[in-house]
C-alpha cells in the first residue's frame, strides 16, 4: 500500500504487537485508522523475537499499570483466540528454586502472585515437582506452580489484530518510518518514507525507537535502554522433556533463562538479559549461546542429546524505569506507548483498552466514532503443532517445506490474504516455512518458484529476513 497525503482519525507509529492490538482497538471503535511501520512487515523490531507466552501476571508489580494491562490482555486473549483460530497451549509454569537463597523466595513469590489476584498459585515440595518433571536435573529445592501461564503463537497473533483492524477499515504501510511530526492548527502532519500523512490523534508504539518518535517534537520523558535476550532452539524430540514451562526464580534485573515449549513443536531456552546501545542489531553472540547451553544442561540433562536447530536474538524496549511509560499529551493530540518490555505479547490488549480509556477522557471530541453493527473475526492458518494442520488435508498442494510441514496451499494462501507478505521474514512468520532444522536448505528454491515474482527471489534463497 503506497498511498500518500492521506488523512485519517489517527495513526499508530510501529507494527509491533503493541501496534497492532492498538490499531485494531480503534478501528473496532470506529475511527479511521492507520498504522505506520518502517520495517518490511509487522514485527519487524522488538516484537518478532520473545518467548511467546500468556501471562497471568503472578509476578508483576502489584497494583502496576504493567500489572492491570498483562490481566486485561490475558483475559481478552482468552475471550477472542478461538474466534479467530489462534492456538493456546495450556501447560502452566513451575518457578523452581535451586539453593537456599532461592527456596526463602518461594513464600514470598506465591504471596504477590495472591496479591495479584492469581489465586491458584501455590508452593510444592521437591517431591511433587519431579512427579510432573521427571527429566529435570536432581537439586531443586522446592518450587510454585503457576497453572494459569501457556504458550501462544506470536506471530499470527499480532497479525489476526491487524488483519481484524483492516476487515474494519483500517490501512496500514509498510517501509514507512516516520521522518518528521509536525502539529499545528489541531492536526499532526507526519513526513515519511511514502509521503504524508495527516491525523487529529498520533499514538507512539515504536519500540526500541519510542523515545526517538517523541523527541520530534518535546523532550521524551524516558530513554530506551535495548536489552538483549537471545535464545536456543532445540529439536522438536526435546520438548517431550518437558510439560510445564519451567521459571527460575527471577533477579531484580530479569525474570531469567526459561524452558518451554513453543507452540510449534520445538523447545527454547533463553533468554539472556544484555544491555547495549544498538536499537536495531541483535546478533547472537558465541561464547553466551554456548554459556546458555550449558546452563540449558545443567536445568535438563537430556537437552544434550538434542541438536540446537535454531538461534536467535531480540532487542527488548527497556528504559531507565522498570515500568511501562504509557503517556498522554492531551494538548498536543498524542499518546506514547513507551517502554513495553518482555510482557508486551500478553499485555498487548490491554494496553490498547487502556489507551481508549485516555482517548475517551482526554480525547473524545477530536473526532466522530461509528462503531461496526457487526465485528468480523478472521480465521487465522493453524501453526500449532498440537492442532491439525493443513498438510494433513486433502487438496493440499503437497508439502512444500518437510522439516515444517508447510504445504503449497498454505504459501498460495498468505499471499491471497488481507495482508500478504511483501518480504521473506513476513512469508515465514506467516506460513513457517523454511523456519526449520535446515533453514530452508532443502526447500528454498521450490518456494522461490511459488513465491515468482511476488517477493525479490534473492531474498528467499538466501534466507534473507
Amino acid at each position: 500500500m503506497t498511498q500518500s497525503n492521506s488523512s485519517a482519525d489517527v495513526i499508530v507509529i510501529g507494527g509491533g504487537v503493541v501496534g497492532c492490538a492498538v490499531f485494531r482497538r480503534f478501528c473496532l471503535m470506529g475511527a479511521r485508522a492507520v498504522l505506520l511501520e518502517k520495517g518490511g512487515d509487522i514485527l519487524s523490531g522488538a516484537s518478532k523475537a520473545n518467548s511467546a507466552l500468556l501471562h497471568t501476571g503472578f509476578d508483576a508489580p502489584p497494583d502496576s499499570l504493567e500489572l492491570a494491562c498483562m490481566q486485561a490482555g490475558y483475559r481478552e486473549y482468552l475471550a477472542i483466540h478461538q474466534k479467530m483460530n489462534l492456538p493456546l497451549l495450556e501447560t502452566g509454569a513451575i518457578v523452581i528454586a535451586w539453593n537456599d537463597e532461592q527456596f526463602a523466595a518461594l513464600a514470598g513469590i506465591v504471596k504477590v502472585a495472591h496479591q495479584n489476584g492469581v489465586m491458584d498459585v501455590r508452593q510444592i515440595d521437591s517431591q511433587e515437582i519431579y512427579q510432573r518433571e521427571p527429566h529435570l536435573s536432581p537439586g531443586a529445592m522446592g518450587g510454585v506452580i503457576v497453572p494459569g501461564e501457556s504458550v501462544i503463537d506470536p506471530w499470527s497473533t499480532p497479525l489476526a489484530y491487524l488483519v481484524q483492524g483492516v476487515k474494519h477499515g483500517g490501512r496500514y504501510h509498510f517501509n514507512c518510518g516516520v521522518r518528521h511530526a509536525g502539529f499545528n492548527d489541531g492536526q499532526w502532519t507526519l513526513e515519511t518514507a511514502k509521503g504524508t500523512f495527516n491525523a487529529r490523534l498520533v499514538i507512539n508504539c515504536a519500540g526500541n525507537h519510542g523515545d526517538h518518535v517523541d523527541a520530534m517534537w518535546r523532550e521524551p520523558e524516558f530513554e530506551i535502554r535495548p536489552r538483549k535476550g537471545q535464545f536456543l532452539v532445540y529439536d522438536k524430540p526435546a520438548a517431550e522433556k518437558i510439560t510445564a514451562i519451567i521459571l527460575p526464580v527471577p533477579t531484580a534485573i530479569t525474570k531469567g533463562v526459561l524452558l518451554s515449549k513453543t507452540i510449534f513443536g520445538n523447545l527454547i531456552l533463553g533468554p539472556t538479559a544484555e544491555e547495549q546501545t544498538d536499537r536495531d542489531k541483535a546478533e547472537v553472540d558465541e561464547e553466551k549461546l554456548k554459556e546458555l547451553m550449558e546452563k540449558g544442561c545443567r536445568l535438563l540433562p537430556s537437552l544434550a542429546d538434542y541438536s540446537v536447530t535454531a538461534t536467535y536474538a531480540g532487542l527488548r524496549p527497556a528504559t531507565e524505569k522498570k515500568e511501562y511509560r504509557i503517556l498522554d499529551y492531551p494538548e498536543k493530540q498524542w499518546i506514547t506507548a513507551g517502554g513495553i518490555r518482555s510482557t508486551g505479547l500478553t499485555s498487548a490488549l490491554g494496553i490498547a483498552a487502556h489507551i481508549e480509556s485516555l482517548y475517551r477522557q482526554n480525547f473524545a471530541p477530536l473526532f466522530a466514532l461509528n462503531p461496526p453493527g457487526q465485528l468480523f473475526w478472521p480465521t487465522m492458518p493453524m501453526l500449532s503443532e498440537y492442532q491439525p494442520r493443513d498438510y494433513a488435508c486433502p487438496g493440499n498442494g503437497g508439502i512444500v517445506c518437510h522439516c515444517e510441514l508447510v504445504t503449497r496451499r498454505e504459501i498460495e494462501a498468505a499471499f491471497d490474504s488481507d495482508i500478504p507478505p511483501e518480504c521473506i521474514g513476513g512469508l515465514r512468520r506467516r506460513t513457517r516455512v523454511m523456519m526449520g532444522r535446515c533453514n530452508g536448505f532443502f526447500c528454498s528454491n521450490h518456494v522461490a518458484e511459488i513465491v515468482g515474482n511476488r517477493l525479490d527471489n534473492s531474498l528467499v534463497v538466501g534466507h534473507i529476513e
